[in-house]
């Protein structure tokens, strides 16, 4: 913090000092001591520590006051915020919410919560890149387009819902949507990132001619097949209905069928059976995915008076009600 006219402020302190012993000199020149009751009787005594709280308020009105010399002096909060020099990739997470995401073969967690988790991390290791999401189930939804505002982004993933978007799982009109997305783009690189345990089933779009169309944009492919074939523990709660279903799922993973839309796409297929295995599939996209990048700090100033004026005047107007009607009723 640091002030316009600090000249002031230095005043303000001086005047705030001196206050003490002027104070002081003025009131024994110029008072009249009188004792209060009978003659030869006790001196009258307030029933409470009265000159305490008197003192009190003098520091306190004093304190105001320096407060007010504060505010005229303009304090000024500076502040530095991050920009970047240079532009970072743009990456589409493209996420499969169907309710077969609720299965529990990642660790005892479920194949959505660790995809989500490993989505935020990845945010915040990539500040400078913009980051959208694509969510897929009997249809695809843009929630998030690319965007550097990555709380944005993870306010989304907090808010999602296994199965709002049907039962199904439309993988083809899911990269036909981030491809859309990123078509245009002027980022060094750019990439889609499709997350999904099984085959597309639902959609108007075949995966293979979705993912075949990125490499002409220019755009990176990465396919990460998670979770494992067989009955695999599940605890699912429809998001329309509220009625929770837990029990065994058969899990037809069929992994050749999700490698060939990465082949289509030219990409890159990672198999994640388990969430260490999803957690090594994360690092390989963050190295493939690396760009540098150029930074540099921005200063900025917030001016703090209207908050300085508005605790003083507070101060002083509480003091003056404390006197007044308060301890008034004492004298």
């Amino acid at each position: 913090m640091m002030f316009t006219h600090p000249s002031l402020l230095i005043a303000g302190f001086i005047m705030v000092v001196l206050s003490f012993p002027l104070a002081r000199l003025f009131r024994d020149a110029l008072t009249l001591k009188t004792p209060l009751g009978p003659s030869g009787g006790l001196p009258f005594k307030a029933g409470f520590g009265f000159a305490a709280l008197m003192k009190i308020l003098k520091v306190m009105e004093l304190v105001g006051f320096f407060i007010l010399f504060a505010a005229s002096a303009e304090p000024l909060l500076l502040t530095s915020q991050k920009v970047w020099l240079s532009r970072g990739a743009d990456i589409v997470f493209t996420l499969d919410i169907s309710p077969s995401m609720a299965c529990l073969d990642m660790n005892g967690k479920s194949r959505f919560d660790v995809a989500r988790k490993l989505v935020k991390d990845f945010a915040e290791r990539h500040p400078s890149d913009a980051i959208g999401l694509v969510c897929l189930g009997k249809d695809a939804v843009l929630f998030v387009p690319p965007t550097i505002d990555h709380s944005t982004l993870s306010a989304r993933l907090d808010t999602l819902r296994l199965g709002e978007l049907g039962d199904g799982t439309a993988l083809g009109m899911g990269l036909a949507l981030a491809g859309l997305h990123l078509s245009n783009s002027t980022a060094p690189r750019k990439a889609v990132v499709l997350i999904t345990d099984g085959e597309n089933n639902a959609g108007a779009v075949h995966p293979g001619t979705a993912a075949a169309i990125l490499p002409s944009e220019g755009v990176n492919l990465w396919v990460v097949a998670v979770g494992s074939s067989g009955q695999i523990p599940i605890d699912y709660t429809d998001p329309f209905t509220k009625v929770r279903r837990t029990g065994l799922f058969e899990s037809r993973f069929n992994s050749e069928n999700i490698k060939s839309i990465a082949d289509a796409g030219q990409g890159v297929y990672l198999n994640a059976p388990s969430a260490d295995m999803l957690t090594l599939a994360f690092t390989e996209i963050d190295k493939g995915e690396m760009t540098i990048t150029r930074s540099g700090l921005v200063a900025k100033t917030k001016p703090l008076y209207v908050s300085f004026l508005a605790t003083g005047l507070f101060i002083l107007l509480f003091v003056r009600f404390m006197r007044r009607c308060i301890l008034g009723t004492f004298l």
